[in-house]
């Protein structure tokens, strides 16, 4: 995870951890879970602050969150913190609020601990060749399923040809990231990531092949595959 010189581009990252992860049937949000010796949030802020283009990083935490303040890393003098909201969105901007003087917004999520320095560097490159920005990505291997909701049977299998499975980071244009949001809010549409805001909107962002061991953690079961993929990462 070492330097890979890229385009000097002024950035501050949003990290949306305002959620209570229900799926991990914990006491606790997810990303304080520890994994050797560190909570999975620090891990994840520790790759951003690597990087010399994210000059802050802004946390969007829970109204009534602890834990966050008790890490060593909540003082590092880049890291801010603000109080997110009941959505994802509404914790992208209330970070978007503070960000002052800088060009692009990073979002990655808070829960996504295995980001590699190389893919970080990629996606900040991508700024020289799509001014809409761009968002780290994966193609579907898969076969995919239209199921019914009412009763569960398959309806018919998409093709997968032209399909990805979108990760974080994704970054933007901090004027074009604030209008598309807003408009998302204006005309009532839900999105599940910031990406979905620009197409909304008619812009194209572009896609750079991501890493597969950049996993969100959303069930038990992923811990497992973060515990090995930080170790291969860290080589011990």
């Amino acid at each position: 995870m070492r330097l890979i010189h890229s385009l000097k581009l002024n950035t501050i990252a949003i990290v949306p951890a305002a959620g209570i992860g229900r799926r991990m049937l914990l006491n606790f949000p997810k990303q304080y879970i520890k994994i050797r010796n560190k909570t999975i949030i620090e891990y994840t802020l520790e790759t951003l602050l690597s990087h010399p283009n994210i000059t802050r990083i802004i946390v969007s935490v829970h109204q009534e969150d602890i834990f966050f303040h008790k890490l060593p890393i909540s003082s590092h003098f880049r890291v801010l913190s603000v109080i997110g909201g009941q959505k994802r969105i509404d914790s992208v901007l209330s970070g978007l609020a503070i960000a002052k003087e800088v060009d692009w917004i990073m979002i990655h999520d808070a829960v996504r601990p295995c980001l590699t320095y190389k893919d970080l560097d990629k996606l900040i490159d991508l700024a020289q060749k799509n001014k809409f920005g761009g968002i780290l990505a994966r193609p579907l291997y898969d076969t995919i399923k239209y199921v019914s909701k009412k009763n569960k049977k398959v309806l018919y299998t998409l093709p997968r040809k032209n399909l990805w499975r979108a990760l974080t980071p994704q970054l933007f244009p901090i004027d074009l990231l604030r209008f598309c949001l807003q408009k998302i809010i204006k005309d009532k549409v839900d999105i599940t990531d910031e990406s979905s805001a620009l197409e909304y909107c008619g812009y194209s962002p572009l896609i750079i092949m991501g890493g597969e061991e950049n996993i969100k953690v959303t069930s038990p079961e992923d811990i497992f595959f973060v515990e090995y993929y930080l170790k291969k990462l860290f080589n011990t």
